[in-house]
């Protein structure tokens, strides 16, 4: 019987393959195993069976506070974190298997353990993989802007998705986002700002000490970006 679909809106992100370096392909097939979690799928490519729940203390090996990272892309960010905090447990959600593969590579080479990666829908994960109220922090650093007006609904940052955040995030835990396109910036201020479950100054944030300049801002500073930073925190009632 085939499965039914579970994805019915428009979806953040288009899904990239591409050819695995040697290093990658090393990586990936010695510890994959370990430290890329599958979860069952359910209709299309990355989405994941809604009845499907994440068995953190199975999948760390331990009871830790939990931070996901969506968009971990080649791991820069989650990795560097990990490595400042083996105190905490580190969950990256991202489409782009070489970018998860190059995640390995950096992992092994650092010696990271406390990194997770699994290569899924983040939105579904979200909504029914993630526990309600076991995430200490979400983060999300430079996602696809979706410039085009056309295609701004396919933008993450929603208030749909804010609801989401605020579902999986424990009281009190924060809600740290990144830019360098402005109008997305504004965007993302204006969900924080109208979200019930958040607290919320409206200002930019200071530049987030745990974040290092990864690629893509890189790349924003070059042509004259300004690099926007936003925190909210998941009320507590």
């Amino acid at each position: 019987m085939e499965p039914t679909p579970y994805r019915t809106e428009p979806v953040s992100f288009t899904r990239r393959g591409g050819r695995l370096t040697e290093r990658q392909s090393d990586a990936w097939d010695k510890i994959s195993s370990t430290y890329v979690l599958e979860a069952p799928a359910h209709g299309p490519s990355t989405s994941i069976d809604p009845t499907y729940v994440l068995d953190r203390a199975a999948a760390f090996g331990r009871e830790a506070p939990l931070v996901v990272e969506i968009g971990s892309g080649r791991g820069e960010a989650i990795v560097r974190s990990a490595q400042d905090h083996p105190e905490l447990d580190f969950l990256g959600l991202e489409v782009y298997v070489p970018g998860v593969a190059q995640t390995l590579v950096t992992m092994r080479h650092e010696g990271v353990t406390n990194v997770r990666l699994m290569v899924v829908n983040a939105a579904e994960a979200l909504a029914t993989m993630l526990p309600a109220r076991s995430v200490s922090e979400l983060r999300i650093w430079f996602p696809d802007p979706w410039h085009k007006k056309r295609h701004n609904k396919r933008r993450l940052v929603t208030p749909a998705f804010a609801a989401l955040a605020a579902r999986v995030l424990e009281p009190g835990g924060s809600w740290r986002l990144a830019t360098d396109w402005q109008d997305y910036a504004d965007q993302m201020r204006d969900v924080l700002d109208a979200s019930p479950d958040f607290e919320f100054t409206g200002d930019w944030a200071p530049r987030f000490d745990g974040r290092p300049q990864t690629r893509f801002e890189g790349k924003g500073l070059r042509v004259d970006r300004a690099i926007r930073d936003l925190h909210a925190v998941r009320r507590t009632t």
